[in-house]
């Protein structure tokens, strides 16, 4: 008699109870199966002399620094410490591309009534330690466009998030929207950390997917984790590690990257994602709520 495998099914816990049944069968066919969703790429583990199951030894370890506030400079984008000095005026009149405030849904904050409460909160956002905010400039104007943050930063076990993610509709799909965010990890690997993480709403689709092709793997969803604006948020978490980033990941955002790697027109001519895919254990694509399965493409500068 034939025993089937039963795959993984943790993360459709938010589904309902209706959808399973063919979600099931889905990923029982022969063809779904054959799908690596996660690579068998971590240690083995080794035992202790009382039988039990240890973790990997991490000889030499010394806790890296607390990122300095610094300018990480690129080809097409440069990521500044915030001042609202600097950097208010140019990212508030790049927000009202976005009139109705649609890019702060899932935001913490935003959207901003006037000026005034915009400059407030950078004020604040200059004075905080933990969110670290950084400015994104564009390369070309000069002009603030977006900004972002470390945060959560965990010196001692090497542990930070990126996140507060702003891109004005100026800065969202465009080579400085992607090489920020490379900017940022680039600068905590440099500086010894181990885990790079990303978390947001679940109900954020188009974060979730932008982590996916970013090369983040895919780690689970934190039920009720809080309240935001009123509402629910369940948290979908994602991370990098350092063996992913020394192991190819670095070298893949560069090719991307690399002005050779765009036609006359500016479309691109490899997709990030098919150069971070290798890195990526697992997606959240059939988390809940499921993301739906993007359409191949050969252009565009966020595939």
């Amino acid at each position: 008699m034939r025993v089937a495998t039963i795959l993984p099914i943790g993360n459709l816990s938010r589904q309902a109870f209706r959808q399973r049944p063919a979600v099931v069968a889905r990923r029982l066919s022969v063809t779904h199966a054959k799908i690596a969703r996660m690579k068998a790429s971590q240690p083995v583990p080794r035992t202790n002399e009382f039988g039990q199951l240890i973790g990997p030894d991490v000889p030499g370890w010394v806790s890296p620094q607390f990122p300095p506030r610094a300018a990480l400079a690129g080809r097409y984008c440069r990521v500044e410490p915030y001042d609202p000095a600097r950097h208010a005026r140019d990212a508030w009149e790049a927000q009202g591309d976005d009139p109705r405030g649609e890019r702060w849904t899932y935001s913490f904050s935003g959207p901003y009534a006037d000026f005034a409460a915009y400059e407030k909160w950078g004020i604040e956002a200059q004075a905080s330690r933990d969110p670290q905010f950084y400015a994104i400039v564009d390369g070309t104007s000069g002009r603030a466009v977006g900004s972002c943050s470390y945060l959560r930063i965990d010196p001692r076990h090497g542990v930070i998030e990126i996140g507060h993610i702003y891109f004005s509709p100026r800065l969202a799909r465009t080579r400085a929207a992607t090489e920020a965010m490379y900017l940022m990890m680039a600068n905590v690997f440099d500086l010894g950390y181990r885990r790079y993480e990303w978390k947001c709403d679940s109900c954020n689709l188009p974060s979730r997917a932008a982590a996916t092709r970013l090369g983040f793997t895919y780690e689970g969803m934190f039920r009720q984790a809080i309240v935001n604006k009123g509402r629910n948020r369940d948290t979908t978490w994602f991370a990098i590690i350092d063996r992913d980033w020394q192991g190819g990941l670095r070298e893949a955002y560069l090719r991307w990257l690399d002005p050779a790697n765009f036609d006359a027109q500016g479309r691109q001519k490899l997709r990030l994602s098919a150069l971070t895919a290798p890195f990526v254990e697992r997606d959240s694509a059939d988390a809940w709520p499921p993301l739906p399965r993007p359409v191949e493409q050969g252009s565009g500068q966020e595939s």
